[in-house]
């Protein structure tokens, strides 16, 4: 059994300070929570998240960018995977982030994938998971973001399939009605790896199909109104997947689209950890994830708005993102080895390096390389 060894300052502090307070306490905490497994080190964090008092979100500043109708006050995003059952996604924003995204979120609650299922790679600044779509269900996540009350702050669904649904579509089309309402935007995820043949929704007819009834269920909810539909996409695709991914994004009117999911590729990595099967995020999937990015750019002429991630660690990254082509950025596993000031850091270094380049928006610089 392992005897974690909690430093004096760290055990006075409440477990929200472990999140929300200075830098210095997460370097504190690093150790303890590197001493746990993985996936329980996650869970700590999310449940001091959520138990950390209510701050305000990230103000409308200079950084601020209007995507799909929406006013984002930075560009700055949480990635899904996160906070999967949307558990504190006002904690969240009240690091810094322009926006959130939680889930992904299924129909009916599933375990995901046997653990281990998370890993992590300290030496490659990586992740690798296989978790498989846990989480507790539509119906817990549903009261748990009608309870948020109409508090401020961008707020994203990421809906998924079951595993062992018999009909993906309408598990998807049933997500879409169950979270509109409740949604700034809803991110249908058809690119995880870690559910099997998930990703050959990204086919364009059964991608054709599963929008169609995306639209229509958010219609049958919402009328004309509703939040806008994001899709999140693969960074292991054909360039013809990408252009036929394209064509069906600007018919079907998307809101934007998220690039990129993890990838099944392995480059060179140093961990003990690196033949682990599952999606692989952080610093090794940051030249993929660009590169795909700007695919999607091309293909799209710029006439669809880009969500760039993948590997996203500092301020430089996430401008090259968004000259790339991103109108926003999320991160993830970079806070793994970071910490929550990550965030912040990350938004004052876009503001300098705009300044720097001579843009006076953050739209002005999208696509300007």
């Amino acid at each position: 059994m392992i005897r974690l060894r909690i430093p004096a300052a760290l055990a006075r502090q409440s477990p929200v300070a472990w999140i929300g307070g200075p830098v210095m306490l997460f370097r504190l905490a690093r150790p303890a929570l590197f001493a746990l497994d993985a996936e329980r080190a996650h869970r700590l964090t999310i449940a001091a998240l959520a138990a950390a008092p209510v701050l305000r979100p990230a103000r409308t500043g200079p950084l601020a960018v209007e995507v799909a109708g929406l006013r984002f006050p930075n560009p700055v995003g949480l990635a899904a995977g996160f906070d999967k059952d949307a558990r504190a996604p006002d904690g969240a924003l009240g690091l810094g982030f322009g926006f959130v995204e939680v889930g992904s979120i299924t129909p009916q609650p599933q375990p995901g994938n046997p653990r281990p299922r998370l890993f992590r790679l300290p030496e490659d600044r990586a992740v690798i998971n296989r978790m498989g779509f846990n989480n507790g269900g539509a119906a817990a996540a549903v009261e748990r973001l009608k309870a948020r009350g109409g508090r401020p702050g961008i707020v994203g669904v990421n809906i998924g399939a079951n595993k062992d649904s018999a009909d993906r579509i309408f598990d998807y089309a049933s997500m879409t009605r169950a979270m509109a309402p409740l949604a700034s935007y809803l991110a249908v995820n058809i690119s995880s790896p870690n559910t099997p043949g998930l990703r050959a929704l990204q086919d364009q007819g059964p991608l054709r199909d599963l929008l169609g009834a995306v639209l229509d269920a958010r219609g049958e909810k919402c009328g004309s109104g509703g939040p806008p539909i994001f899709l999140k996409v693969a960074p292991d695709l054909a360039p013809a997947d990408i252009d036929s991914i394209a064509r069906v994004a600007i018919e079907m009117k998307l809101g934007a689209l998220i690039v990129s999911n993890t990838t099944i590729t392995r480059p060179p990595l140093r961990s003990r950890h690196a033949g682990e099967a599952g999606g692989l995020s952080g610093a090794p999937l940051r030249e993929l994830a660009l590169e795909r990015l700007r695919d999607f750019r091309k293909a799209t002429g710029g006439a669809l708005p880009l969500v760039g991630v993948g590997g996203i660690a500092s301020a430089e990254d996430a401008w090259q993102r968004i000259r790339a082509g991103a109108s926003l950025v999320q991160l993830y596993s970079a806070l793994v080895f970071e910490g929550p000031g990550l965030v912040r850091r990350i938004v004052r270094g876009l503001g300098v390096l705009m300044r720097r380049d001579g843009f006076a928006s953050v739209a002005e610089a999208v696509g300007s390389e």
